[in-house]
């Protein structure tokens, strides 16, 4: 079982940058999928990146080139570095961690204004 905390959310103007964290409660070092995901209002859950325990990366088309996503084994901790940001990327942002069940964290607002 893990427990994922997402923090780093908040009010940023159109063209600005955020980082989202993702700290869990245990190693992610055997975690091989690590992802965020994101919910408007309205919308459904949608994939916004994933990353492989080798390091391998995913992205979902509105936002390659503009978000990258890392994680920090030694820290337990995945990351979003979100740039360029748009008002279209408001949401809710959701950690997940791919092992056995499945387990997400409560989520991290992010409000973009235009």
């Amino acid at each position: 079982q893990v427990q994922l905390v997402e923090s780093g959310g908040g009010l940023v103007q159109a063209g600005g940058s955020l980082r989202l964290s993702c700290a869990a409660s245990r190693s992610i070092f055997s975690i091989n999928n690590m992802g965020w995901y994101r919910q408007a209002p309205g919308k459904q859950r949608e994939l916004v990146a994933t990353i492989t325990s080798g390091g391998s990366t995913n992205y979902a088309d509105s936002v390659k080139g503009r978000f990258t996503i890392s994680r920090d084994n030694a820290k337990d901790t995945v990351f979003l570095q979100m740039n360029s940001l748009k008002p279209e990327d408001t949401a809710v942002y959701y950690c997940n961690a791919r092992v056995g069940a499945g387990y997400w964290g409560k989520g991290t607002l992010v409000t973009v204004s235009s």
